[in-house]
């Protein structure tokens, strides 16, 4: 087997032993598979990344003894993003929404996870005044050829009808918006993916067979936020197939995203799923997984107290139950420890 594996921290906070366990599930993958490794380093959120957590992450790396074969980083691929955007918009699969998080929260229901289910208010807004629109543009064309002086060519057609009043969308696009006009407007607005109502079977090498519907499960989702950012769910899915990524190894706590990354990677033209592995978490003594919004303990502490990259090897091992002790361990010995278990 040979192809691609990213690791993708977000330059939110310092690195800490759930990206470490993360890391060390990724090289184990990359090396029992032959694989190549990507370092992504995830900052499409700008209102939280620093640039002094950039730099950590590929200093951490390296005093782990982590190496890999290349590397991007999101806020550098813009065009690339635009660029998908705009097959989206030609497929009629984007629509702007303009609901705050206050109404997105009393107006849609919860999932078991606490997830929005969004039930697709703007969608229908849209809907209907594109129809509204439509009908407007079909009373104009009546009226142009039952009254011909009005017409600088008679035999101009509904195409040229519709550009004399600014309507130039391809007559296939539904009701969806072009992106001038999604761009066009001042109020605050997302846009969301339009999720199709179907269930997607897809496997994960540790956890077995699944069959969800993400329409279920979230809802039409955004992939750009009010704030003009890419959301996580749209960079990861446009940079997977563009990097070509085949293999994605990632945390328990990303599983409910795959169903609907998948629906998208398919609307984006991805033929060929990747491989997918979710390894299980180190949580903290409240039972919740490590976070850097909680103010997870980091490495770089761990370095500054005196710890080595082994004595952390085996403590992290031992927190996710890999092995029966702590004692430190080589990174060699923590990647084989790992291949066991994928």
């Amino acid at each position: 087997m040979s192809g691609k594996i990213r690791f993708a921290p977000s330059p939110t906070g310092y690195l800490h032993e759930g990206h470490l366990l993360s890391a060390l599930y990724v090289w184990a993958a990359a090396k029992k598979w032959n694989l190549k490794v990507h370092l992504r380093i995830e900052d499409h959120d700008q209102s939280r990344a620093r640039p002094a957590y950039i730099a950590g992450i590929r200093e951490d790396l390296a005093w782990l003894g982590f190496k890999y074969d290349s590397e991007s980083i999101q806020s550098a691929r813009g065009l690339v993003y635009e660029a998908a955007l705009q097959k989206l918009v030609a497929k009629s699969l984007v629509y702007p929404c303009y609901c705050s998080r206050k109404q997105l929260l009393a107006e849609n229901p919860q999932s078991e996870t606490g997830e929005i289910v969004y039930q697709g208010k703007c969608y229908y807004k849209t809907r209907d005044e594109r129809r509204e629109t439509r009908e407007l543009s079909t009373s104009d064309i009546a009226n142009a050829s039952r009254h011909p002086e009005r017409s600088e060519d008679n035999s101009e057609g509904e195409c040229c009808a519709h550009a004399r009043m600014g309507i130039t969308e391809p007559k296939s696009w539904g009701f969806a918006p072009s992106s001038k006009i999604l761009n066009s407007t001042s109020a605050p607005h997302s846009l969301r993916f339009i999720v199709p109502d179907k269930f997607i079977d897809w496997h994960d090498l540790r956890l077995g067979d699944f069959h969800e519907n993400p329409k279920l499960q979230c809802g039409d989702f955004p992939i750009r936020d009010r704030d003009n950012q890419w959301t996580y769910q749209f960079a990861v899915c446009v940079d997977d197939i563009d990097e070509g990524i085949t293999h994605i190894v990632r945390g328990e706590d990303i599983r409910n995203s795959t169903a609907r990354q998948v629906a998208l990677m398919e609307a984006l033209g991805r033929t060929e799923r990747p491989v997918y592995l979710h390894h299980p978490l180190i949580v903290d003594a409240n039972n919740k997984k490590l976070s850097k919004r909680e103010l997870a303990h980091s490495l770089r502490q761990d370095k500054e107290a005196g710890i080595t990259p082994e004595m952390l090897f085996g403590r992290v091992c031992y927190k996710a139950h890999l092995t029966e002790n702590d004692a430190p361990r080589t990174l060699i010995d923590a990647i084989s420890i790992i291949m066991e278990h994928l």
